[in-house]
């Protein structure tokens, strides 16, 4: 089940990383590590999109085999379970990830530790399901929470496996490891759905997923999960994931914190307009920037006491999200009016303004997931953590005051506010930790912002010429179709030497050589 709040960049603060200089030989050659970086992408991408539209399907599928009830009471012990599930690991995994330093040993007396977290997690949730379903007042949701919390153990003992596989740079098996746990959960469910028809298929598609997706990881990368009472040098690791779960929580307060306020102040009018206006913006940059963010830990890892090349990777990266997410971002928010009205109708105008400006701001939201995690790849942690504290504070204020103009006040305090948290804390101590100024950054951002900007133009242009009497599910093509052609014919014009880079950055890439550093 995937909420707005699910989809929030929640990978936002990535990785955190220890102080350990990686063990010799740990770190690839830079062609070799360009290599991995192309193919996690590819790899991270295919499963992502492959997933996706199978998720598509089989939620039409199971939706008619089930009720809204079935889907609420899961919903209800979800809001439990999801809360949990932020700090299950404590950051372990991105501890393993990150500190090349720690033995197979180590690495076994941690998974030990997530272990024992995860049946203690276990054992509170079986304490607090009866209150929990109480505050419902359904009694059904205390076996949910029961169930569902399973999850924590199962996760625990696959958090070691996938943590030495992402820091070994096998994204292949990791998206091969993402797609056995969808399909499974497709299966799973929708066959239980055929023959119970209760909210149980829900449950035990989630719980055999997670638990598929553990056997895997574990036959691919084994780790024996070690009890022991004295970490040792270990506590670091430890102290390293209590930042990690600080970071989260932080950031799960401050992502949130818009719906709530919309909720309590507004009405559930404006709250389900503002959702769906969230959601719909997400759509053309989260797949996108989640990709990246996947696989940019290991790789900054990698680097992390290599300034150049640390900052050579921040720049490719920042300009490939750049490229692609800038014009979609910005697209969407040009014709969100007849989007909505095209695709949703008119019971939906009020998600118009929120909507435009949500997505307006999708794509700065694309490129700030970067910079935590070079601010934690050079094992700045307290830094992270506390960069996520300001915002946790700032951004909820922000809501509340822009609540007094409905939606539209919320949305654009995300325009106004997040950007006064982003840009004196996350990249101002990016820069100094890249040892670069603020050009460098901007250079590599100025083709997709001068193609956006043209692209831009020429939409409002042709908004202004169309006849009003035209269908407006006609003027959504038309405005979407020139509106690419013209970034497509503005980078093909002026940056034809920066998309012949990319391709021959493409090609060294699969050769196994040197990503060139973007100019």
């Amino acid at each position: 089940m995937e909420t707005a709040a699910a989809s929030r960049l929640g990978h936002r603060h990535g990785a955190m990383t220890a102080s350990t200089p990686p063990a010799p030989g740990t770190v690839a050659a830079t062609g070799q590590l360009d290599r991995s970086l192309l193919r996690g992408l590819a790899w991270t991408g295919i499963a992502k999109w492959t997933t996706q539209m199978l998720r598509w399907v089989a939620t039409f599928a199971i939706a008619r085999l089930l009720t809204p009830a079935d889907y609420g009471l899961v919903g209800m012990a979800m809001v439990y379970v999801g809360f949990v599930q932020l700090f299950n690991e404590f950051g372990l995994s991105s501890a393993i990830v990150q500190n090349h330093g720690l033995t197979r040993s180590d690495i076994a007396r941690l998974s030990g530790f997530a272990l024992g977290l995860g049946v203690l997690l276990f054992g509170v949730s079986v304490a607090v399901a009866g209150p929990i379903a109480n505050f419902y007042d359904e009694p059904a949701v205390r076996w949910i929470v029961i169930v569902l919390s399973t999850k924590f153990v199962i996760d625990a003992i696959a958090m070691a496996p996938k943590a030495m596989l992402a820091r070994a740079l096998r994204f292949k098996r990791l998206a091969f490891i993402e797609g056995v746990e969808a399909v499974a959960m497709m299966a799973v469910t929708l066959s239980a759905a055929i023959v119970w028809r209760t909210h149980w298929a829900l449950v035990a598609g989630l719980v055999a997923s997670a638990f598929v997706a553990a056997a895997v990881a574990v036959v691919s990368s084994p780790v024996a999960p070690v009890i022991s009472r004295d970490l040792g040098p270990l506590r670091g690791s430890v102290r390293f994931g209590r930042d990690v779960v600080v970071s989260t929580l932080a950031w799960y307060t401050y992502s949130n914190a818009d719906f709530m306020i919309v909720g309590r102040v507004l009405s559930k009018a404006a709250l389900g307009a503002y959702t769906l206006a969230w959601n719909i913006a997400s759509v053309p940059v989260e797949k996108v920037s989640v990709m990246v963010t996947r696989v940019a830990p290991p790789i900054f890892a990698a680097v992390q006491h290599d300034t150049a090349a640390l900052r050579r990777y921040f720049l490719a990266l920042t300009e490939g999200l750049a490229f692609i997410t800038f014009p979609l971002s910005i697209g969407l928010a040009l014709v969100s009016e007849e989007f909505v009205l095209t695709a949703l109708g008119d019971r939906w105008v009020d998600a118009i303004l929120p909507m435009r400006l949500l997505a307006f701001y999708a794509g700065f939201r694309s490129i700030v997931s970067l910079p935590p995690l070079v601010v934690v790849a050079r094992g700045h942690t307290r830094q992270a953590r506390n960069f996520s504290l300001a915002a946790a504070i700032i951004m909820p204020v922000a809501f509340l005051i822009g609540s007094r103009w409905g939606t539209t006040g919320v949305a654009t305090a995300w325009i106004l506010a997040f950007p006064l948290c982003v840009i004196p804390l996350d990249y101002r101590y990016t820069f100094r930790l890249l040892e670069m100024g603020p050009w460098a950054f901007i250079r590599v951002l100025l083709p997709s912002l001068g193609g956006t900007a043209v692209m831009s133009a020429v939409v409002l242009l042709l908004r202004a010429a169309l006849p009003e009497s035209l269908p407006v599910a006609i003027r959504l093509v038309a405005l979407v179709s020139v509106g690419a052609l013209a970034y497509a014919g503005y980078m093909i014009a002026v940056h034809k030497a920066r998309l012949r880079s990319y391709w021959q950055t493409v090609n060294a890439a699969r050769r196994g050589e040197a990503l060139a550093p973007p100019t």
